[in-house]
């Protein structure tokens, strides 16, 4: 929503400002107020028109492109496979031209969206009546033994006259001038059309943004970690890794969270760099937790912008592939995410299927499809708990009950997890829903991973020793020379 009123700010703060100048001109020169509208409409939907033409120009090049694709495709479809030695690298062309498809179809969506959008504010405008001028008002036709009349009412403006009071005001008394002709009702002006209300944006300080930017560039990234328990049990069965990020240096008090930093990252485009060495810490942990024989998952939420990011998702499934012990880590998206994949995004996610885990975070309702996440390979679902023992709040409710929704994904092998938990007294209502297992401050709070964790050296195994010459009793030396 924020991208879209960014990118029409200038156009409603042009309207804002006609809308505060031609209010009180309509109300003293109504026709020429008309007329500098319908002008003012006019170039809107000539500017529409042309906005509109640019992107369908943009369009047919986009078409010429995927249509240059799709001949390269059938190109190497048809083309003979070679010798093993070149498996590897027409197995690689036709990656990437999986993922070049995946991208020009979220670009030519988006570009659908932006045409569909342009069409409906023209047929809008066209379809809007230009408002007609209201009458002037005729002055002439007042009492002339009552001066005071005319005074009071160029005192008040006419658009904010009740009709009782102007019927009563321009009534002249029986023993003044009985023969003289009431005034016709004074039409009342239209209604401006109120423009829509732009959210207030946050205040940026640049010198904050500076110290974040060069905290995250020096190393100031942490690893805090979160665990999950069982109910009613609370016996730690996984963690949640999460960012924290030291600003002002080594010495400063308690790390930030990523409300504060997150965002002005995303500016930066440094996203998907934070996911990245998130996951190179977290596989550090997964790996410490293999080596002491625990079967703790990890899990870490990933960023929605990363999945636009080929290279991140390529070089996470080579990691797998070739680390076993990384089968503990879980990666979470968010619902919308989860709904919007392309066919560039699925063909991604599927070599890291049966090697770590996924999992669904931030969801924006409980309208779940067990099956289809099973189908999609997500083990876990983390629902707020305010979520679940407040569905009416928030508008999430969903097609079955909500002590259903744990049952439910059970038995297509996938666990519910209450993320938020910060009141004792919400632990026995998430019991009786059949919660399994919930995370929050309730239970413990995040810390720290120790820094031995993540600079233990990588496991090495140890090279077999070849035996020594065997020692044997004298007597068995005689009974093989007998």
């Amino acid at each position: 929503m924020v991208p879209v009123l960014g990118r029409y700010a200038g156009l409603l703060a042009v309207a804002l400002i006609g809308l505060v100048v031609f209010g009180p001109l309509a109300v003293f020169l109504p026709l020429w107020s008309a007329l500098t509208l319908g002008a003012v409409a006019a170039a809107a939907a000539g500017l529409a028109l042309a906005r509109i033409q640019t992107l369908t120009a943009r369009c047919e090049k986009l078409s010429g492109e995927v249509d240059l694709l799709s001949r390269r495709l059938l190109k190497v479809e048809t083309a003979k496979p070679g010798p093993e030695a070149g498996a590897a690298a027409f197995q690689a062309q036709i990656e990437e031209l999986t993922v070049e498809f995946g991208l020009l179809s979220g670009i030519v969506r988006d570009l659908t969206a932006v045409v569909s959008t342009q069409d409906a504010e023209i047929a809008s405008l066209k379809a809007r009546p230009e408002p007609a001028p209201p009458p002037p008002v005729m002055a002439a036709a007042l009492p002339a033994a009552d001066p005071p009349q005319p005074a009071a009412a160029a005192r008040q403006p006419a658009a904010f006259e009740p009709p009782a009071f102007q019927a009563s005001a321009l009534e002249s008394p029986a023993s003044a001038k009985p023969a003289a002709a009431p005034l016709p009702p004074r039409p009342i002006p239209p209604r401006p059309v109120q423009s829509r209300p732009i959210p207030p944006r946050p205040e940026r300080d640049p010198a904050r943004e500076a110290d974040i930017i060069r905290a995250f560039e020096e190393d100031g990234l942490e690893i805090h970690l979160q665990p999950v328990v069982s109910l009613p049990q609370r016996k730690v069965v996984a963690y949640e890794a999460l960012a924290r990020l030291r600003i002002g240096g080594p010495d400063s008090a308690a790390p930030a969270e990523p409300e504060t930093f997150l965002p002005v990252l995303e500016r930066d485009g440094r996203t998907t760099e934070l996911d990245r060495r998130m996951l190179q810490r977290a596989a550090l942990v997964v790996r410490h937790l293999a080596r002491r024989g625990s079967d703790t998952l990890l899990t870490y939420s990933l960023s929605p912008l990363s999945l636009f990011e080929p290279g991140l998702l390529r070089e996470l499934g080579r990691t797998v592939a070739e680390d076993p012990s990384l089968a503990g880590l879980v990666i979470a998206l968010p619902q919308a995410s989860w709904r919007g994949l392309d066919a560039g995004q699925r063909g991604l996610l599927t070599p890291l299927r049966g090697r770590i885990g996924f999992s669904l975070d931030r969801p924006d309702d409980l309208r779940f499809d067990a099956v289809a996440f099973a189908a999609l390979g997500i083990g876990q679902v983390r629902v707020p708990a305010a979520m679940l023992l407040r569905p009416q709040a928030g508008g999430s409710l969903s097609d079955i009950a909500v002590e259903d929704t744990g049952p439910a994904l059970a038995r297509v092998g996938i666990r519910l997890v209450a993320t938020g938990v910060s009141d004792e007294a919400d632990i026995p209502d998430l019991i009786d829903l059949d919660v399994p297992f919930a995370q929050g401050a309730a239970f413990a709070a995040p810390r720290p991973v120790r820094a031995e964790v993540l600079t233990a050296p990588p496991d090495i195994p140890e090279p077999p020793t070849e035996p020594g010459p065997e020692r044997r009793p004298f007597r068995s030396v005689l009974r093989r020379a007998v």
